[in-house]
């Protein structure tokens, strides 16, 4: 059945009046809704798996901030532990022992790093990773995958050419194409290209960076065998792997992708979820890797709101929570009901529309491929049935993320209630968009 729009006066009001002192009336592309219908939305509140707008309207979430809110919203043990240590002041540009304690909590639950360093964002993270890669290797190369996101750093923001193997071509203004050829871009699950890119750059190759779990360009999921051959490839040729876990890390498991997969990267970042949501990154390795960077070592990295004590204390209340016995399996389960259900519907009705999950992430594809591993693979136009969907579901009271190459998240938050009242939607959401 249709149901009317949402009102949306509030948010336009003041949508007009940020493009009057933003780009495009935003502080990131995403949020303008280019690729949905309508105006943003304003959010004036979140709690628990509940959004609600300037103009009063609620939504159950499946955005999280883009994934870090794993507890949900305005999470009590997270707000109060920020509130007792703000109390105390917001940032010192020194250290304090809220960092040791963070830092503690992840290292001693992980296999796979000795030593980290916090930073602000998942994209400083990168940018940290990738320097420490060619400082402690000495080569300058760096190969990365169609598909893969990094944030917005310079060698990164590029995109594959139309060969096997090719060097960047620069994906944004701005950036040097002397910067865009240290970077060689080939496509995901493709053995031969990565075997040809090893044996063209011999020797020069840096550091492979990819996300174990692709999730920046819908949900490009990986076989274990790939994973490990790029593994092996990399020892093999003194090259160090990178995993870009700033989704993955913390979502798919506590050790992330690659407790998940079981597969050791020489470097790992990580993002947002380390600090309940609050702006914060990090990124980890061996002992002997990590003391390659300043002030022990010769890779200069540094930050006057790294460790901030206000993102410390988020992330030591959320990390903890995450650490509770059984948070996962019941997490990952609530997730698996909620998209088998929904994989049971859309068979039923003959969609052309596949779910694709792991852990508590999930995308919607509107294909009829029942896998895909590269970006190639997805139709463009097939973003035009997520576009209507979107509309559907804000109006139902759904929010996702306004683009149909984002993932959705579950969070501990939400509720079976939630998830039924969700599901509905959905089913109401899709009858229009194939009936149209």
């Amino acid at each position: 059945m249709q149901v009317n729009d949402i009102s949306r006066t509030k948010s336009a009001e003041l949508y007009e009046k940020a493009k009057t002192y933003f780009p495009g009336g935003v502080n990131s592309p995403v949020r303008a809704f280019r690729s949905v219908y309508g105006t943003p939305l304003f959010i004036e509140k979140g709690d628990g798996s509940h959004l609600w707008d300037a103009d009063g309207n609620e939504f159950i979430d499946f955005c999280g901030s883009w994934g870090p809110l794993i507890l949900g919203h305005n999470h009590a043990a997270v707000r109060e532990n920020v509130m007792r240590v703000m109390q105390k002041g917001m940032s010192f540009g020194a250290p304090t022992a809220l960092e040791n304690e963070l830092a503690e909590l992840i290292l001693s639950n992980n296999r796979f790093i000795e030593k980290l360093r916090f930073v602000s964002s998942g994209t400083e993270a990168v940018m940290s990773a990738i320097r420490l890669a060619r400082g402690y290797t000495k080569r300058d190369k760096i190969l990365k995958f169609e598909g893969c996101y990094h944030g917005h750093t310079d060698s990164l923001l590029v995109k594959a050419g139309s060969g096997l193997v090719t060097f960047g071509e620069t994906s944004s203004a701005g950036v040097p194409k002397p910067f865009a050829d240290e970077t060689v871009v080939i496509a995901l699950n493709d053995e031969e290209a990565l075997q040809k890119a090893f044996e063209d750059f011999s020797g020069q190759i840096a550091a492979v960076i990819i996300e174990p779990v692709p999730a920046n360009n819908g949900l490009l999921l990986q076989t274990k065998d790939y994973l490990n051959y790029l593994r092996e490839l990399c020892t093999l040729n003194g090259t160090l792997l990178i995993f870009d876990e700033v989704i993955s890390g913390f979502r798919v498991g506590f050790e992330g992708a690659a407790g998940y997969y079981d597969i050791k990267p020489d470097i790992i970042t990580y993002g947002k979820i380390i600090g309940g949501g609050l702006p914060v990154g990090a990124y980890g390795a061996s002992a002997e890797i990590m003391d390659h960077i300043s002030p022990v070592g010769s890779v200069y990295q540094a930050g006057t709101l790294s460790g901030n004590p206000v993102a410390m204390a988020a992330g030591i209340a959320q990390i903890s929570e995450l650490l509770q016995p059984g948070f996962y399996d019941k997490l990952n389960a609530k997730t698996a009901d909620f998209v088998s259900d929904i994989r049971s519907h859309v068979a039923e009705k003959g969609y052309e529309l596949e779910v694709f999950t792991i852990g508590s992430i999930f995308w919607f594809a509107f294909t009829n491929q029942v896998s895909i591993t590269r970006a190639d693979q997805i139709d463009p136009e097939s973003m035009l049935k997520f576009k209507a969907m979107h509309r559907e579901l804000i109006n139902r009271g759904i929010y996702f993320g306004p683009s149909g190459y984002e993932v959705g998240f579950i969070s501990a938050a939400h509720t079976q209630e939630d998830l039924e009242r969700t599901k509905t939607a959905i089913f109401d959401s899709l009858e229009i968009v194939f009936s149209n």
